[in-house]
């Protein structure tokens, strides 16, 4: 097999276009320190970084669960289980993704140098997780929920009040949007001793919490643009963003499984630029 060939299979394996749910975000907080467009320098290392750290979290993510994932109907096509890539491979992907991670953390400031473990300590914890409580999908929100910090603290150097009302709508949007997407795993969970909230209490309980959660992820966004004094753009933005998150989880109510992709995937990553975009217009005005 060609190296273009593997490299395709594995950007596949490791979903890089999922990286539309945290670029945005680190984009945000950029954009919000900065008020505008931010430095050319900042802007390509900020890009580097998110890049760096998430395809070495997702290749870490496989390569931990690659023997889970060859026991699940759902997973077992994947590159690892069917061979296809070699774990060791993938290690070395992680091993050299994370590198970049690092010396693009290095080139913005020393407090992104010296904070640059914190994600990498959460990308390796996270996969072991789920052997052990269901409150994983709340870690992964807290991984993803530290991007926008991370923008601001790379124009900055240092946190606002606009960081923490950030961290949390990412925080409860991710928690909610990965609960969603277990419940695809709710049997194979429960049947092999793993842990998630469908497993752990019933789709019905799970769905009504994420509801809460997408509720905390508006309210957050709303004291965001309150605390900001966002204009007119925002605030459709955030509208839009609502009807969203609506649609998306009456996809799931109305159509179950058959629409999760659609719900997971397309409806997310709609949120994701949408907030930036918005409040991009904003900035702009």
């Amino acid at each position: 097999m060609s190296a273009a060939a593997k490299t395709r299979i594995f950007l596949e394996m490791i979903k890089f276009e999922h990286t539309l749910f945290a670029l945005p975000f680190a984009y945000l907080g950029l954009w919000l320190a900065e008020g505008g467009w931010p430095r050319p320098r900042i802007f390509l290392w900020v890009t580097v970084a998110m890049a760096g750290m998430r395809t070495s979290a997702m290749a870490l993510n496989r390569v931990i669960d690659a023997e889970i994932d060859s026991l699940n109907p759902r997973t077992r096509d994947r590159a690892l289980p069917r061979g296809t890539l070699t774990r060791a491979s993938v290690w070395g992907a992680a091993v050299i993704s994370c590198a970049v991670y690092v010396v693009a953390a290095a080139m913005l400031n020393g407090t992104c140098l010296v904070l640059s473990p914190i994600p990498v300590v959460l990308a390796v914890l996270y996969p072991y997780l789920k052997k052990f409580t269901w409150l994983c999908h709340f870690f992964l929100g807290a991984t993803l929920g530290i991007a926008p910090a991370a923008g601001w603290i790379a124009a900055t150097g240092a946190l606002a009040p606009e960081c923490w009302l950030l961290f949390f709508a990412v925080f409860f949007w991710v928690s909610g949007f990965d609960i969603i997407y277990s419940l695809q795993d709710e049997d194979f969970d429960r049947t092999h001793g793993l842990q998630s909230v469908p497993a752990r209490f019933d789709a019905g309980f799970s769905l009504g919490l994420v509801r809460v959660l997408h509720s905390l992820t508006l309210a957050f966004l709303i004291g965001l643009g309150l605390y900001g004094g966002r204009g007119a753009l925002y605030w459709a933005g955030l509208a839009w963003i609502g009807f969203l998150l609506f649609r998306e989880h009456w996809l799931v109510r109305r159509f179950g499984m058959k629409k999760i992709q659609q719900a997971f995937f397309h409806t997310n990553a709609l949120v994701s630029l949408s907030l930036f975009g918005a409040t991009f217009l904003d900035l702009m005005r």
